[in-house]
């Protein structure tokens, strides 16, 4: 036990700033050891893909967050197993036509690049939920913030689910108590809606979703009370009360592209962009004082993020005879 712990010291110590392993105990079906001996080099193969895409456009390391946030938590039953990226084909109807994905999910070409790359040297053998869970966690780590050990041994769902896409996830104008009922719906907790939500320290959103803070009903000009007025009126001028909708703004105007805590510092401030980020603030005593802790103390909060994410990412997997191994993530293989 304690040449265990002193090797974790000594693990801490030598990574780099902005850098943690975090290790939780896994169940016994999912295992980080999964493909050791059938495909050795997947983790290399994804992070060394997502290097040179992430290097050429910042923006796709939160896409690609975004896209395994989308598709573990759409299906009540079947939680990360790849339908989101199930093109509309046969029968299927994809869940990037829901409201939550269409126009806004984006880097299905990068999940497909990594997948051929992985049918060359182990055809038949990564499952696509896993490649998006390791692309998730890579975009992380590419960006500056947390690593983690990634259970693995999901399978492809061989069906989509439109209507729980449109009904599961959180929307950005929701209630503090409707976003923790979807995320409770899925074993979540408050403590994991806070942190999950910090990946919102990269990437941008659309102008047509947090317009409603910008502008009231009757379209006086008057800002959300909650928006600081500095930053409302900045916004106002790449969101205009109408037209603009596919305009984007940063998540976070101070590091954009750097994952780091200062998420949390903004919401402190009133300049959390979309209304379900300001709400973590004000929607009770317990996810104010996670703000704040995360504000504080942001290793912290990249321990507490990396817990989440692989809780996040064991929601209700396909495992054993269950699904399939899919070919070509756009469709199932028969």
């Amino acid at each position: 036990m304690k040449e265990c712990c002193a090797f974790l010291l000594l693990l801490l110590f030598i990574c780099p700033l902005g850098f943690y392993l975090y290790t939780i105990e896994y169940g016994t079906k999912l295992s980080p050891d999964f493909y050791a001996h059938s495909c050795p080099q997947v983790e290399d193969i994804v992070i060394d893909v997502l290097a040179t895409t992430i290097a050429t456009e910042t923006r796709m390391a939160a896409s690609l967050m975004r896209l395994h946030y989308h598709d573990c938590f759409v299906q009540f039953f079947f939680g990360c197993d790849g339908s989101l990226l199930l093109d509309s084909i046969g029968g299927i109807v994809s869940e990037k036509n829901s409201v939550f994905n269409s126009q806004s999910v984006r880097g299905f070409e990068v999940i497909d690049q990594i997948k051929a790359q992985l049918e060359k040297e182990c055809p038949g053998t990564v499952s696509c939920a896993d490649v998006l869970t390791l692309a998730a966690r890579d975009s992380s780590v590419l960006s500056g913030g947390p690593s983690w050990v990634v259970p693995l041994g999901r399978r492809d769902s061989i069906n989509a689910s439109l209507s729980g896409s449109n009904s599961n996830i959180p929307a950005s104008n929701d209630s503090f108590k409707a976003i923790l009922r979807k995320f409770n719906r899925h074993g979540l907790d408050v403590t994991d809606l806070v942190a999950l939500s910090g990946s919102h320290t990269i990437g941008f959103s659309r102008c047509t979703s947090f317009r409603q803070r910008l502008y009231n009903q009757s379209g006086d000009g008057r800002p959300d009370i909650t928006l600081e007025e500095s930053f409302a009126a900045n916004l106002r001028k790449s969101c205009p009360i109408a037209g603009g909708e596919e305009n984007l703004s940063v998540l976070d105007m101070v590091t954009a592209a750097k994952f780091d805590n200062n998420y949390f510092i903004n919401l402190i401030k009133n300049m959390g962009l979309l209304y379900s980020d300001q709400i973590l603030f004000s929607g009770n005593d317990i996810s104010r004082g996670l703000v704040i802790t995360y504000a504080q103390d942001q290793e912290v909060f990249f321990l507490q993020f990396a817990e989440s994410m692989i809780k996040m990412g064991n929601i209700s997997p396909l495992m054993g005879s269950n699904g399939e191994i899919r070919k070509n993530c756009r469709k199932i293989n028969s």
